[in-house]
């Protein structure tokens, strides 16, 4: 087995690749402490002592974290410019360092995190793993781009409303949103403080899993994956089927075939209603974005991305009333869809309906406009519904990676690994 030093040295050189992408996915390379970090992993290995499952894993954390010292840009370039440095580590980021993990750089990201596409005009978009020609999917998509393509074992992301899943579908890997309480979210830029989660990407459930529970503060232990035959799923019907791609569509069914022995059974989600209710008043992300960000736009607007500014500035006429019917009515959508865990295990469907878009595709307002609500529109379901989802890559000879995405009820975390798990195998089989 490789040591951590040797696992560093391999993510470094990658990152440093000019010929690859990392001066894209990697904003900032850590080459000096992470040294210092695999090295003293390595030393406790030697001496057959463990800080847990995440000791000397090779790790990336998306932008938007605070580490201490340094600026915390959230793919912004005015943030970058304004150079406010960040006190301490956010706590997520110390419980990584705790359990013993090497942080080997900070990815990129949409701006502000707020978009699926994944593209950042200020530092360069990294070119998706299976065509560099394409998206890699937000907005966590400098960390979904570095796993893919080796540098590192795990990233670390936010998920508001797809923001880990979707560049994990679009890019091959597993991404996981946890339930939103679990981790906290302190020392972390934020998109919308209703709906904004932090979940890993990786390349097998295993890993996210492991480093769930550091995230998460809690004991580590063994991922016993679930009975396949024991699994009540739940096939979503309706809107989440609608334009699915040439490719996600069969990929999709192929899926649902390797899943036969589960007990399954067709599911209406009614309160997606109230969600679209919701969203036709504006919304919650917008709203509570736009709040955030209201005087960074004021007075230095013009230096954020235009696509990102607009979905902002869409909520600058929002009225206190309609943001506060929102959120009540989204605990009613809460309630209502919590009633449907009573009958099944997981809910499943596509991450999202199409792969991953060509870059030129998503260059115009409109283009990047519709494009945007496809990529978002299955995934943004478990953020306000307030449940926890993992996304598992459906590999099949497809010419472009995509998903199958798994919901399950609010706190059902270990219970949602056990079965992705057993889906994970049944998938590769």
């Amino acid at each position: 087995m490789s040591t951590a030093r040797e696992r560093l040295q391999q993510a470094l050189a990658r990152a440093t690749d000019p010929k690859g992408e990392g001066a894209r996915s990697c904003l900032t390379v850590y080459p000096e402490t992470a040294r210092i970090e695999a090295d003293a992993a390595d030393a406790r290995a030697k001496a057959g002592q463990s800080l847990g499952p995440l000791d000397g894993a090779v790790i990336t954390i998306k932008d938007l974290f605070d580490v201490a010292g340094e600026v915390t840009r959230a793919g912004s370039a005015v943030l970058a410019k304004r150079g406010r440095k960040a006190a301490a580590d956010a706590p997520a980021i110390a419980r990584l360092r705790a359990a013993g993990a090497v942080i080997a750089a900070k990815t990129n990201m949409t701006e502000f995190a707020f978009s699926g596409v994944g593209a950042n005009p200020h530092f360069g978009t990294p070119g998706n793993p299976a065509d560099r020609k394409r998206i890699p999917g937000g907005s966590s998509s400098g960390g979904a781009v570095a796993c893919a393509d080796g540098i590192g074992e795990i990233t670390i992301g936010t998920d508001t409303g797809g923001s880990t899943r979707i560049p994990a579908a679009l890019c091959g890997i597993v991404g996981y949103k946890p339930t939103q309480k679990r981790i906290p979210r302190e020392g972390v830029y934020p998109l919308s403080f209703a709906l904004d989660s932090i979940g890993p990407m990786a390349r097998s459930v295993a890993d996210c899993f492991r480093t769930d529970a550091v995230l998460a503060g809690e004991k580590p232990s063994a991922l016993e994956a679930a009975t396949l035959g024991d699994i009540r799923i739940g096939l979503v019907q309706g809107m989440v089927l609608d334009h699915l791609d040439g490719i996600v569509g069969p990929a999709f069914q192929q899926a649902l075939a390797k899943l036969a022995s589960a007990k399954r059974s067709d599911i209406t989600l009614d309160a997606l209603d109230i969600m679209h209710g919701v969203n036709e008043r504006g919304g919650i992300a917008p709203a509570e974005a736009y709040t955030i960000n209201r005087t960074l736009l004021a007075e230095d607007g013009d230096g954020v991305d235009p696509f990102v500014r607009a979905r902002m500035m869409r909520a600058a006429p929002m009225i206190a009333a309609d943001y506060i019917r929102n959120m009540r009515e989204r605990l009613q959508g809460i309630a209502r869809m919590d009633v449907l865990f009573d009958r099944v295990d997981v809910l499943a469907m596509p991450t999202t309906p199409i792969v991953a878009p060509t870059m030129e595709e998503v260059s115009t307002p409109d283009g990047f406009a519709s494009r945007n609500a496809l990529l978002l529109r299955n995934t943004a379901i478990a953020n306000f519904f307030d449940l926890c989802a993992i996304t598992l890559p459906l590999n099949f000879g497809n010419a472009l990676p995509c998903g199958l995405m798994l919901f399950a009820r609010h706190g059902n975390d270990a219970r949602l690994f056990q079965i992705a798990a057993a889906i994970e195998k049944a998938l590769k089989a």
